[in-house]
């Protein structure tokens, strides 16, 4: 990498107007482990979805489906928390905290369960394809 390169990389990183959290380095393996879990985890929040929703008598499927995206779930967020320190001050972080109450309040009927899960799943799609000052802006 150039000279000229890093400077215009570190000048966009100390932009006064980005109030982004912390960016650690992380090994280039923990790419692939997010990558794959963030795989297994849309597969397994789509299946819960469709069969929480759709046919909740079938509690078997839905349960399976909500313990694979859980489980994929925590180890999506702890690889990015390893590189995004602040997480649960920025708005990823947040929002997951959000999501998993909205789940957790729909599942225990304080709260209609299809509004409920279809607005987590719509909040999980827009953060995650938001731009990064957005996704990884610090709230707080």
């Amino acid at each position: 990498m150039r000279k000229e390169e890093v400077d215009t990389t570190a000048k966009k990183r100390r932009n006064k107007h980005d109030k982004l959290g912390i960016i650690a380095d992380r090994p280039y393996w923990m790419v692939y482990v997010s990558l794959a879990s963030r795989a297994v985890h849309q597969i397994g929040a789509a299946v819960f979805l469709a069969t929480y929703i759709l046919s909740p008598d079938n509690t078997h499927a839905w349960k399976v489906s909500l313990l694979v995206a859980a489980i994929s779930g925590f180890l999506l967020l702890g690889v990015e928390a390893i590189r995004h320190r602040q997480f649960l001050r920025e708005v990823f972080g947040l929002t997951t905290i959000f999501k998993l109450v909205l789940v957790g309040f729909a599942h225990h009927g304080w709260l209609p369960a299809i509004p409920s899960v279809s607005v987590a799943f719509l909040i999980a799609s827009l953060v995650s394809h938001a731009p990064k000052a957005v996704r990884h802006r610090l709230m707080f």
